[in-house]
């Protein structure tokens, strides 16, 4: 029986730690043995589960790099014990997702990887390990990462660096680190990515395109309301939607809060996944839900809606579009990175980054037309493109190339 280990700074909680554990259970139907490693956060997973570390190492880990800019090259002696276990599961591979969070020493991690020369899959969930220090370069619309970060102009942006920039150092030592790893796989949930990384320090790497894949039995078109109706005062409303694990300015929040300003009263936005602080500063005419891992919740919401907005301003392959397809519900978003290519032009439209008057218009635009006119097309797009059993099976067969 193969040994696979996951590592993900969550385990089945937030996007990436949902992807993870689907990913860990198809390989386990196909005989694999799965362990789940994580650094922050464990949902109940069904995988077998191995913390990185505490919380105080993590606190730590996050003062070192908001100091001196040194992200992941911290956690030093977790790194060393998490190995050691590494070792007694001796793996047949392993698939990497975000390794960044505070949790993780990649110096560690890789110099044992490239000394036991493990397969290895990385799926590419924003451009942290291309660049020496951010996430998301888009933000500032910034292209030294394709030759030489320095002078970080989002130093101040996750993972946040106080005072100094070492973004050229980092940028060098990730480089030298990521590329000694001769068998390794890069996995793209985006055609954006994709491209990103070609354009990178690895860009002689194979990289597959592989899109996140949803629950096609959870989320689906719902039709009892009820409750919803009642709950939210929606009788006679058209919904507007939008769910983020986290959000802030660089998810869209305050274009919902313009956005609710030009919309009359005929609408009612309802943001799913805000702090406490967050859902009491709102305007009363937004409604407000703290984050949930309640998915048979979410679903009704995304079925419930006319239209899921998302107005992300930096964002790989958002599987808030794909849940809210899944459910029939189309999806208006900014073009932003890979968020314009869950839909087509049947199923959502994308407008330009930032601009909310016409993201109103096409609001207004698509709701004329009725919710009803693109829900079929929605759910064909999300089962024929989208089906997690397709998308995770494609994984599967992946790990199955590289063991052999």
């Amino acid at each position: 029986m193969p040994k696979l280990i996951e590592i993900n700074v969550s385990a089945n909680s937030g996007s990436t730690g949902r992807i993870a554990e689907q990913i860990g259970i198809s390989a386990e139907k196909n005989a694999y043995s799965v362990s789940m490693a994580y650094g922050v956060t464990n949902n109940q997973s069904c995988l077998k589960t191995i913390k990185i570390g505490n919380e105080i190492n993590r606190y730590r880990h996050k003062i070192s790099s908001l100091l001196f800019d040194n992200h992941c090259f911290n956690s030093y002696f977790e790194t060393k014990v998490f190995v050691k276990k590494i070792e007694k599961i001796q793996p047949d591979i392993i698939h990497l997702h975000n390794i960044h969070g505070y949790y993780l020493n990649v110096e560690v991690l890789f110099k044992y990887i490239s000394a036991a020369n493990i397969p290895l899959v990385w799926t590419l969930h924003d451009c942290w390990p291309l660049t020496g220090h951010c996430s998301y370069f888009d933000a500032v619309n910034c292209n030294r990462w394709k030759t030489e970060c320095y002078n970080c102009p989002n130093g101040k942006a996750y993972p946040a660096s106080w005072f100094i920039d070492n973004s050229k150092q980092n940028f060098k030592r990730k480089k030298a680190l990521f590329r000694q790893v001769k068998n390794i796989r890069f996995v793209s949930p985006s055609l954006w990515l994709h491209n990103i990384v070609k354009q990178s320090f690895m860009g002689d790497y194979k990289v597959e395109m592989i899109h996140n894949g949803t629950d096609l039995d959870i989320f689906r078109p719902r039709k009892d309301f009820e409750n919803i109706n009642m709950r939210y005062g929606l009788y006679g409303k058209k919904l507007i939607l939008g769910v983020a694990s986290k959000w802030d300015k660089r998810k869209g929040f305050e274009d919902f809060i313009k956005l609710n300003d030009i919309l009359d009263d005929n609408y009612k936005i309802i943001l799913v996944g805000l702090s406490n602080k967050q859902i009491h500063s709102l305007p009363k005419k937004i409604i407000g839900i703290a984050r949930t891992e309640n998915v048979e919740q979410l679903a009704q919401l995304y079925s419930r809606a006319d239209v899921f907005v998302n107005p992300t301003y930096i964002d790989n392959f958002p599987t808030t579009n794909i849940e809210a397809l899944a459910c029939g519900t189309p999806v208006i978003t900014y073009r932003t990175g890979g968020s314009p290519e869950a839909i087509d032009e049947n199923t959502g439209i994308a407008v330009d980054k930032g601009n909310v008057r016409l993201l109103a218009i096409a609001i207004k635009d698509l709701l004329n037309m009725g919710k009803y006119h693109y829900s079929d097309k929605c759910r064909q797009r999300a089962e024929q493109k989208f089906n997690k059993e397709e998308r995770f099976m494609d994984y599967v067969n992946l790990f199955n190339s590289l063991i052999k």
